[in-house]
């Protein structure tokens, strides 16, 4: 029974992944590596991955940075009360129970062209909405819980004794942070990060929503997949895909790297 049940999991595991990924790679090849170069050379796929590492190095540095604060505010912030980091912890979780349309729909909603607010900050010449600054507001949207819900559970379970043991012996709370609570929290930093830049890279919805994927524009590597495949030109888009395959696989091997020097650590 043992048996069936590995086999069993085997069986849908490459279902599901295997066999996807090799259809992809046998998808960008059809016209061998001329039609893959192509595929990938062209202006549009150019900017399109352009687009897309912009957006995922602007997401990271944001999310990493206010992620690890509201970690720390949301587990060692007393102050703040348990009703009220019930309320931050739910809005924390928003992105996970919310499509990600929903959430593009309601930046174009807000900050869009028609709205309020857009047409304030449109007069000043500052685009939001069909813009690469709703971009990074969809991305940030969809990936913000990530390095939170990875630094949390370390903070909770290492608890507060060698900070508060810092505090006591008169460090200020810049080097208690650096001295004791980074090196506490950086593997798990790290992970939150790796996933991040691996959702940035995959994310299809929201950004679809507030950029109008417009070629040579507002066009990220996911959205000219999805043209491609709507204009039947399955090379190009295996092609692209396979792109961003490779670099969310590198991104998970580097992650079991980090996880292998934690455990040596």
């Amino acid at each position: 029974m043992r048996r069936f049940w590995i086999g069993l999991t085997t069986l849908i595991f490459a279902v599901l992944l295997i066999v996807p990924l090799l259809r992809i790679v046998q998808g960008a090849f059809d016209d061998g590596w001329s039609g893959f170069s192509a595929g990938i050379s062209r202006p549009e796929a150019q900017h399109a991955l352009l687009m897309t590492g912009i957006i995922a190095v602007c997401v990271t540095l944001v999310n990493t940075i206010f992620g690890v604060m509201l970690s720390l505010y949301l587990v060692r912030a007393n102050w703040l009360g348990k009703r009220l980091k019930a309320v931050m912890n739910a809005i924390v979780d928003l992105p996970f129970a919310v499509s990600p349309v929903i959430g593009g729909l309601m930046i174009v909603l807000l900050l869009g062209p028609d709205s309020a607010v857009g047409a304030m900050l449109g007069r000043a010449g500052v685009d939001v909405v069909y813009a690469l600054p709703g971009m990074i507001l969809a991305t940030l949207f969809v990936t913000f819980p990530i390095v939170i819900r990875e630094v949390m559970p370390v903070l909770q379970e290492v608890g507060s004794q060698q900070e508060e043991a810092a505090h006591m012996m008169g460090a200020y709370a810049w080097t208690t942070f650096w001295r004791v609570t980074w090196p506490l929290i950086r593997w798990s930093v790290v992970y939150g990060v790796i996933l991040t830049v691996a959702r940035c890279l995959g994310e299809f919805g929201a950004v679809l929503v507030v950029s109008g994927n417009i070629i040579n524009k507002t066009q990220t590597a996911t959205t000219l997949v999805y043209q491609d495949v709507e204009n039947f030109d399955l090379t190009a888009a295996n092609s692209v895909a396979l792109v961003l395959a490779a670099a969310s696989v590198l991104l998970l091997l580097v992650m079991e790297w980090s996880k292998s020097r934690k455990e040596v650590h």
